[in-house]
C-alpha cells in the first residue's frame, strides 16, 4: 500500500501484511490458475504429474481446511481491509458526484432545534427540476396545493437531501442547514391482498410506527403525504389533526402535504402554511412548481375534468355541488 497522506492507514497496512501470505498458500489449491500462453508438451506432462501428486496426498483438501481455519482467526484483518476499500470507493464516488454537472453543496448542521434553512433545493433525478427554498423556524410545515402541482416531488426532494446530508455530506441545493435528524416518511402506501390489509389499515400501521418513533429521544423528520386518505372525510380530518399535533411535539419536524384545507385552520398554531398553485390560460393548465408561502386559495380538480372533455352535464353538476359545500 502506497503511503499517501490522505488515505494511508497504518492499521489497514498491518491487515494487508497479515493477509499477504495467503496469496502463496492459495496456489496450493489452484485458485491462482496457470499463466497464460501456450506451453510445451513437456511442461504439460510436469503439470499433470504434479496434479496427480496433489490428488494422491490430498494436498488441496488439507490446504483448503487449513487456510479456512487460519482465515477464521484473521477475521478482524479481513473486515478492516473491506472497510478501507469500501470507504475509499465511497470517497471516489462522492468526489465524482461533486465534480459532475450537478449543483451541490456541503450541508451545515446546527443544534437540536426546530429550525431548517434550505436554498434552491432540487431532486437530482428530475431533468431541469425547479428549485425551491424552505425556512423552518419553530414550526412544522403544511403544504396544500392543486393536483400535479409538485407537492409529492417536493417532499421526496426534502427527504432525499436530508438523508444525503447526513450520509455523504452532499446536498443538491445551494445551501442546506439542518439539525441532525432521523428521517421517516409516509408517501406511498399500498394495500395488501396477501396480508389481508386494506389501504386504511396499512396507513394505520405506518402511522402507528411513526407515533412510536416520535416518543423517542431522537429528533425526527416526518415527511407525510395525504394522511389517512383511505377513510371518510370527517374522520380523516379529525384523526389527521390529532396525529399531526402529536407528531409535532418537542423538536420533531413534520412536513405534511394535503388536499384537506380544513386542516390548515386547525393547525395554524403549530404549522406554517405553504402551497403550490397553477395557472389556466387558453384552456391549458400551467404549473410553475414553486413553493409559495400562505394558504392555497384555488382548486383545479373540476377544471381538470373539463379540460379532459368530460360531459358538460357532469361538469355543471360538480360545480354546483362544490359551490354548495364551500
Amino acid at each position: 500500500m502506497k503511503k499517501d497522506k490522505l488515505f494511508f492507514d497504518s492499521s489497514t497496512q498491518s491487515a494487508v501484511n497479515i493477509l499477504k501470505p495467503f496469496q502463496r498458500k492459495l496456489r496450493l489449491i489452484g485458485l491462482t490458475g496457470l499463466s497464460g500462453g501456450m506451453e510445451s508438451e513437456l511442461s504439460l506432462i510436469g503439470t499433470y504429474f504434479l496434479e496427480l501428486l496433489k490428488a494422491f496426498f490430498l494436498v488441496e483438501v488439507l490446504a483448503l481446511f487449513w487456510i479456512a481455519k487460519e482465515l477464521e482467526s484473521k477475521q478482524a484483518s479481513i473486515i478492516k481491509l473491506f472497510d478501507y476499500v469500501g470507504r475509499l470507493d465511497t470517497s471516489i464516488s462522492i468526489a465524482s458526484l461533486r465534480a459532475d454537472n450537478f449543483k451541490t453543496c456541503q450541508p451545515s448542521f446546527g443544534t437540536a432545534t426546530k429550525e431548517m434553512s434550505i436554498k434552491n433545493m432540487y431532486h437530482p433525478l428530475i431533468e431541469n427540476c425547479v428549485k425551491n427554498d424552505l425556512i423552518i423556524n419553530g414550526k412544522s410545515v403544511m403544504i396544500t396545493g392543486s393536483n400535479m402541482s409538485g407537492k409529492s416531488t417536493f417532499l421526496r426532494s426534502l427527504a432525499i437531501n436530508s438523508i444525503l446530508a447526513q450520509t455523504i455530506f452532499t446536498c443538491f441545493a445551494d445551501e442546506f442547514h439542518s439539525p441532525i435528524l432521523k428521517q421517516f416518511s409516509s408517501i406511498r402506501i399500498d394495500d395488501s391482498l396477501l396480508n389481508s390489509k386494506s389501504y386504511y389499515l396499512q396507513e394505520v400501521s405506518v402511522m402507528g410506527s411513526l407515533i412510536t418513533q416520535s416518543e423517542s429521544a431522537d429528533q425526527n423528520l416526518f415527511v407525510l403525504d395525504e394522511v389517512f386518505k383511505g377513510t371518510n372525510t370527517v374522520e380523516r380530518i379529525a384523526t389527521a389533526k390529532a396525529v399531526l399535533t402529536y407528531l409535532n411535539k418537542g423538536n420533531n419536524i413534520v412536513i405534511i402535504a394535503t388536499h384537506d384545507i380544513e386542516l390548515s385552520e386547525m393547525l395554524i398554531a403549530d404549522y406554517d402554511l405553504y402551497h403550490f398553485s397553477e395557472l389556466i390560460e387558453y384552456n391549458q393548465l400551467y404549473f410553475d412548481y414553486k413553493l409559495k408561502a400562505g394558504q392555497l386559495k384555488t382548486r383545479n380538480a373540476i377544471k381538470i375534468l373539463e379540460l379532459a372533455n368530460y360531459p358538460k352535464e357532469i361538469i355543471e353538476e360538480a360545480k354546483s355541488i362544490s359551490e354548495g359545500l364551500t
